[in-house]
């Protein structure tokens, strides 16, 4: 069983900073591949970053060079640091990890991020 908690969502004005993380729970043998996604009100669910066992990173456009994905590996803890956030990446945000090599997909529960303008 794995477990993925969010944290660090919030309320920030244009141009301000926030950092998210997932706290990874349970057993997870294998490769695999990290990630955030995010989906605003009446829009699908969208990559935003992903970050592989080998630590090879990926990031959707409009996250390159302001939103920086990591892992920890001594606490398991994903984290995305998301600078100069604006309103249209408002949206809610979720951790992601899906085993390269076998079947599953594993998703948290979200954490709310607000941009106001």
């Amino acid at each position: 069983q794995v477990q993925l908690v969010e944290s660090g969502g919030g309320l920030v004005q244009s141009g301000g900073s926030l950092r998210l993380s997932c706290a990874v729970f349970g057993s997870i043998s294998g490769p695999h591949v990290t990630g955030w996604y995010r989906q605003a009100p009446g829009k699908q669910r969208e990559l935003v970053a992903s970050l592989g066992s080998n630590r090879y990173r990926n990031y959707a456009d409009f996250a390159k060079g302001r939103f920086t994905i990591s892992k920890d590996n001594a606490n398991d803890m994903v984290s995305l640091q998301m600078n100069g956030l604006k309103p249209e990446d408002t949206a809610v945000y979720y951790c992601n990890l899906r085993p390269t090599t076998t079947v599953g997909d594993y998703w948290g529960r979200g954490t709310q991020v607000t941009v106001s303008s």
